[in-house]
């Protein structure tokens, strides 16, 4: 828990004046027009400027040269490994300051924003700098008496397009590998969260790195993203997001370079609980503390609860009592655990869900209750498969609970979704933990615990949870093409 009185939080919020522009080629750019809202109060934080085709245009063209004929690319990997440590030491220079914009910008808790959104960005940022020196080209042993060499290229200009649930750390985990592989970038945050993105470029400026190596405009999805997934200068585009914009990326490729898009998207991630879980209180806790965290707008957050129907009573009722234990509050308090929701229209979007829900005859338990942009946290039970909170990506703080009596059910009901992002299962039996880990149709899956990671565990989903792999060193084999030559000897 950071140690900032919330009095103090409130000081820094009115003295902020955060960066507004497009950066472009090592310089901010543009005048703002559009305002971005804070959730906690709906005040306008800042007004920002938009891009369109042609602000898009100039980033990638930035990118372009300083990839084609800039330093970047040609620089020894240590020297970018130096670059890249001094900009993350500068984001934790201003971690509270990055913090502080998070949580304004998109209603993040103070304490998550500070104490883990930015130690996951600093890490990131710092990990993946200390690989760019250490991938190794290959000379095979062929059969042929010429000399075969195997090195790993940059694949070039790299587009970002980020979400605002987590917008540094998603971007960490695109941006970092991306340039700590020699390639040159342009990021687009989500519209709710430009402000961070911004700030975080005025780092990497700071922090050295040659113009244009790293951009960011902001803009809708609808024109700057489309624009960066239809133009024929991007090399690779990386995106987080929905699914339903995942296919829009594919469908831009198509249309245009046939660039590499890799994607991350939605879930409706399953949580199983067996009546042999080695502590199910721990496991009813971590069923609530995952679906409530981050107001539950994660793609990873375990929405579907199934659980044994002979222990249902016990891990629901402990759900409950946990999810009315929750602290709803203004996000810049350090003792809030829940903020609000990111905006007014994915507000409207969540209670449509809890409506549908009550509709289709589940049985809300707890929560269901709107206050500004906040939503009380929500648990319905009496769910059933087909019912429409059972299978559609919710993004709020809304489980959903269905039982079943044997473990092949809990698997066949796991794995009854579009989905495949993550998973769980809660059991004291090898065996069992095994078998319904292969069983389960998901990119990661996790037995007695949940949302445990590390930056060298790749990250990813199948499915129409996308495919490709963020972090560890696999993430770097997105942004690298292996090039083979061959030398006479």
């Amino acid at each position: 828990m950071t140690d900032v009185p919330y009095e103090e939080w409130r000081a820094r919020a009115d003295g902020l004046v955060p960066h507004t522009g497009h950066h472009i080629d090592g310089v901010f750019t543009g005048t703002g027009s559009t305002p971005v809202i804070a959730p906690r109060d709906g005040a306008v934080i800042a007004e920002i400027a938009t891009a369109g085709v042609a602000e898009v245009d100039a980033a990638v063209a930035a990118a372009r040269r300083a990839f084609d004929t800039g330093p970047w690319p040609r620089m020894a990997p240590a020297e970018r490994k130096a670059a890249l440590l001094r900009w993350a030491d500068l984001i934790e220079r201003d971690r509270r300051t990055l913090a502080l914009l998070i949580s304004l910008e998109m209603g993040k808790p103070i304490s998550e924003a500070h104490d883990i959104e930015l130690r996951a960005v600093i890490n990131t940022f710092r990990w993946y700098a200390e690989a760019a020196d250490k991938q190794l080209d290959e000379a095979p042993r062929t059969a042929s008496s010429s000399l075969a060499l195997v090195t790993r290229e940059p694949v070039g200009v790299v587009a970002a397009v980020v979400p605002w649930n987590f917008p540094l750390t998603m971007a960490g985990w695109k941006i970092a590998p991306a340039l700590a592989a020699g390639c040159t970038a342009v990021l687009k945050p989500a519209e709710e969260s430009p402000l961070s993105a911004l700030h975080l470029a005025s780092l990497a400026a700071e922090a050295g790195l040659p113009p244009g190596v790293f951009n960011v405009v902001n803009g809708p999805g609808e024109i700057a993203g489309r624009a960066l997934g239809e133009h024929p200068s991007v090399d690779v585009l990386a995106f987080t997001g929905s699914t339903d914009v995942g296919r829009h990326f594919l469908r831009y490729a198509a249309d245009s370079n046939l660039k590499r898009v890799w994607l991350e998207l939605g879930g409706k991630c399953p949580n199983i609980i067996l009546p042999d879980a080695p502590d199910l209180d721990a496991a009813a806790d971590t069923a609530a503390w995952g679906i409530f965290f981050n107001a539950g707008e994660m793609c990873t957050a375990p929405s579907r609860l199934l659980v044994h129907r002979s222990i249902a009573s016990r891990v629901v009722d402990r759900v409950v009592a946990r999810a009315e234990s929750l602290r709803l509050g203004d996000p810049l308090d350090p003792a809030t655990e829940m903020g609000p929701l990111v905006s007014s229209q994915h507000h409207s979007r969540v209670l449509a869900h809890v409506e549908a829900a009550r509709a289709d005859g589940a049985r809300l338990r707890t929560g269901g209750r709107p206050d500004g942009q906040y939503l009380s946290p929500t648990v319905f039970d009496q769910v059933k498969p087909g019912m429409r909170i059972a299978r559609d990506e919710v993004f709020g703080p809304v489980l959903a609970v269905l039982e079943f009596d044997d473990v092949d059910e809990a698997i066949a009901l796991a794995n009854d979704t579009d989905y495949g992002l993550a998973s769980a299962v809660w059991t004291s039996n090898l065996s069992t933990a095994h078998r319904v880990s292969r069983a389960l149709r998901a990119g990661t899956v996790w037995v007695n615990c949940y949302e445990e990671g590390d930056l060298s565990v790749p990250f990813g989903g199948v499915k129409q949870s996308g495919h490709g792999r963020d972090k560890s060193l696999h993430a770097l084999d997105k942004y690298t093409d292996l090039k083979t030559t061959w030398i006479e000897l």
